[in-house]
Order: C-alpha cells, then sequence, then structure tokens
C-alpha cells in the first residue's frame, strides 16, 4: 500500500520538519516491541528520547538492536532511565533529558508501557489493573505536572468489547470481554478527564493487532504472528484457537509508528482529545493468515509443512475486528503504507533471523 500522489503525505512532511527542528519526547516501555521502533524513528530523526522501562516485558536486545541501526550521534540523543510506572517517582525522573548544556524538559510523551494480553489479565488481573490503570494516572499526573506539549497513549482494539458492528467506529463500543479490556478503556476515561480538567493534550490510540520486527516471539503470552512464525521455523505445532474464521485488523508497525507521531504534534485543535483506531481497515481471518505466514516463511528459503491443529476458541476473545480509519485519516493526516502482505513481507527476514541466533 504505498502513496501515489504528488504532494508529500502529511507524515512525509512530519519528518521533514522534525528532522529539522529536534524535540524531546519521552518513550515509556521503550525497550519493548513499539516502543523500541518508536525509538528507532526518533533517533533517525536526530530526537532527543528519554526512554522508561523495568523490563517486564521489555528486552535490552531491543535497545541494542536500536543502537546498531542508528549513527553514534544519535544514539547520543537516548537517554535511558530503568524505572516502574507503578511509581510515580520514577514517572517524574523521566521528564528530564540530561543535555550537555544543561537539563531539558520532555515536549511529548508516547506512554507505551503496559502489560498486555487478554490471557494474561485473565490469569492475573491485579497485576494487569496496577500496570494499566495504576501506572496510566502516575503517567497522567506526571505529565500534566511536567506541562509536556501533547501525551499520546496506547489504547487498544479490545474496548470495542462484544458490540457486534464492523467496522469498528470510535465512539460505538460495547462492554469490555476481559480485565485487559477494561483497563485500556479506563485509559481513554481519565485521559478524557485530565483534558477536560486540567487543559491536559491527550491522544488515545486503539491498536489493532499491530506486528512486525523485535515482537517477542517467546512466552505464553506472544502474539499470534510471531508464535506462529516461530513455531514453522522450528517445525513445532501451531495451534489455532477456533476454527480459524476469526478475523483481525492486523497493522504493520510502521503504520503504529506513523499514527504516534501525527498524533504526538497535531496543531488542529479538533483533532486533540480523541481517541482513534490504528489500523489498516482489512480483515484477515486465521487460517487466511497461517497460509501467507507459509508462503512467505517459503519465499525466504524455509519450507513450512506443518499443519495447524484446531482447539476450542480462547475466552475473553471477540470473533472479528475490523477498524474503521477515516478518523484518523480526516483529522491527523494517517495514511498506512502496509497492509498485512506488505508487513509479512518486510518483518519475515527479522523473524528468521532472531530464530537463527536462539539456536
Amino acid at each position: 500500500m504505498t502513496e501515489h500522489s504528488a504532494q508529500p503525505s502529511a507524515y512525509a512532511q512530519l519528518k521533514h520538519r522534525l528532522a529539522g527542528e529536534p524535540r524531546t519526547w519521552l518513550v515509556t516501555g521503550v525497550a519493548g516491541f513499539i516502543g523500541s521502533n518508536l525509538l528507532e524513528t526518533l533517533l533517525r530523526l536526530n530526537q532527543r528520547v528519554v526512554g522508561l522501562d523495568n523490563f517486564a516485558t521489555g528486552h535490552q536486545a531491543n535497545l541494542d538492536e536500536v543502537h546498531t541501526l542508528v549513527t553514534p550521534e544519535q544514539w547520543a540523543n537516548f537517554h535511558f532511565v530503568k524505572g516502574d510506572i507503578r511509581k510515580l517517582d520514577d514517572c517524574r525522573r523521566a521528564f528530564v533529558f540530561p543535555g550537555a548544556s544543561g537539563d531539558v524538559g520532555v515536549d511529548h510523551v508516547l506512554h507505551q508501557a503496559a502489560l498486555g494480553s487478554v490471557p494474561r489479565s485473565l490469569q492475573d488481573p491485579i497485576a494487569t489493573n496496577e500496570t494499566n490503570i495504576s501506572g496510566f494516572l502516575n503517567m497522567l499526573v506526571a505529565a500534566r505536572d511536567a506541562k509536556v506539549g501533547s501525551f499520546t497513549y496506547a489504547a487498544s482494539s479490545s474496548t470495542y468489547g462484544d458490540h457486534p458492528g464492523l467496522p469498528k467506529i470510535e465512539d460505538r463500543i460495547g462492554k469490555p470481554l476481559s480485565p485487559y479490556a477494561v483497563t485500556k478503556y479506563v485509559n481513554e476515561l481519565y485521559a478524557d478527564v485530565f483534558a477536560r480538567c486540567y487543559g491536559f493534550r491527550t491522544i488515545g490510540l486503539r491498536y489493532f493487532n499491530v506486528f512486525g520486527p523485535r515482537q517477542d516471539p517467546e512466552g505464553a503470552y506472544a502474539a499470534v504472528i510471531p508464535k506462529w512464525t516461530a513455531a514453522l521455523l522450528g517445525g513445532e505445532a501451531v495451534y489455532i484457537n477456533g476454527d480459524g474464521d476469526t478475523s483481525r485488523d492486523f497493522c504493520y508497525i510502521a503504520n503504529a509508528v506513523q499514527a504516534n507521531l501525527l498524533a504526538a504534534t497535531t496543531e488542529d485543535p479538533d483533532a486533540t482529545n480523541q481517541v482513534y483506531n490504528v489500523a489498516v481497515g482489512d480483515r484477515t481471518t486465521l487460517n487466511d493468515l497461517f497460509a501467507a505466514l507459509r508462503v512467505n516463511l517459503t519465499d525466504h528459503g524455509v519450507p513450512a509443512t506443518v499443519q495447524p491443529i484446531y482447539r476450542d476458541f480462547r475466552a475473553g476473545d471477540v470473533r472479528h475486528s475490523q477498524a474503521d480509519v477515516g478518523k484518523a485519516v480526516q483529522l491527523l493526516g494517517y495514511a498506512p503504507t502496509h497492509r498485512i502482505g506488505e508487513g509479512l513481507q518486510e518483518a519475515m527476514g527479522w523473524y528468521v533471523e532472531y530464530q537463527r541466533k536462539q539456536k
């Protein structure tokens, strides 16, 4: 999915502008999948970045990889703070970039730190609540007190809950189907209250099944694309929950990064204090995803002959998910550059190399 307009996209214009006007960013969950991709993009644009992480789900290896992908001068613009968003003092420490000529305050917050996964929240709802609600509130308070220019946070498509309508439109949600979904909805409520009560500028991004390089394939709560790819590479069993006709709107990481930067820097007052879907607007069934992964692996010289094993539907999962991204397109200038096929082609080399290193 590429842009053919003679005019540069809003995102292309923004990147050009940022490269000439460095700002200071705070990325929470910086050692995670989305956080490390935000870090890489910002450093490549010569921005100053403070990163906060406690390594609960993030990995030092992600930061090390970013280090190899940027110049030494760009890496010098990164300041890491090891800390936990459940501790207000740790949050406050992350709002200062220690520059050579003095400390610099944070302009924009990209809040990605959270305990993701519906199954994890069903297993341990208290830990999910402490991180995703108490930690979120700590970040809002610290950001408000630091008088940042904008606070952009990771919301979730799980907020749509049991609402049956497709595609999903931001102002039509149902009842949550998991503790995780409850926490992400509460994030939106808190952000809205802070905007109303404190004149605070927030934007929530409802991610739809984001995938790409540095997404952890290990563990019980791994997302489906890296988990299945790792299993296929290892000749292991691939399990499909349900009949395989469950569908999702898979969103490549480059689209999510674009949405974060556009949201954080928008100067349109009508675009702020809103929530937006971040996806492509497609639906891909699990059966079709499995077939696409096998084709991509074969293209990388890895014959994938494993057949899937079907089992019961998973508690807390919605049957179908597809986003309407029209609001983000209209108000933010969002223009997704990768559909699932293009995203898999771009990401597969990383997945293959990651598994090779594990052997």
